[in-house]
């Protein structure tokens, strides 16, 4: 998926499979722990072959599902990969919280936030 098709997610409303909850560790660095629950969209490829990930924020508790507003789009510069970010309505965060929400990951990646105001 393109980054236009992708930026176009924002402000949709998706399901997300949850596959890492809150407190979960990732399955091939245990030291990193998921402070979000993260997921993926089902029958949306990435351009990895995967579907599309997910980062869920706003529920801070673990859950196997969610359905929310695409509120991002985080934009991994030095990746094939974007990432959404989804947010029950009507909460939104900004360019600032979503960057620091999702910092126990992408603070490995060169990024860049889209949101519903444009870019971070």
């Amino acid at each position: 998926m393109d980054d236009y098709k992708v930026n176009d997610l924002i402000g949709k409303e998706l399901r997300v499979i949850v596959d890492r909850p809150i407190g979960s560790h990732h399955p091939d660095h245990p030291d990193l722990i998921y402070n979000l629950n993260y997921g993926y969209v089902p029958g949306m490829p990435a351009p990895d072959g995967e579907d599309i990930d997910a980062y869920i924020i706003g529920v801070d508790y673990p859950v196997t599902e969610f359905t929310g507003r695409v509120i991002a789009v985080i934009h991994r510069n030095n990746d094939i990969e974007a990432k959404l970010v989804v947010a029950p309505k009507p909460l939104s965060f900004t360019s600032e919280e979503i960057i620091s929400a999702t910092d126990f990951v992408e603070q490995y990646f060169d990024i860049t936030v889209i949101t519903l105001g444009g870019k971070a």
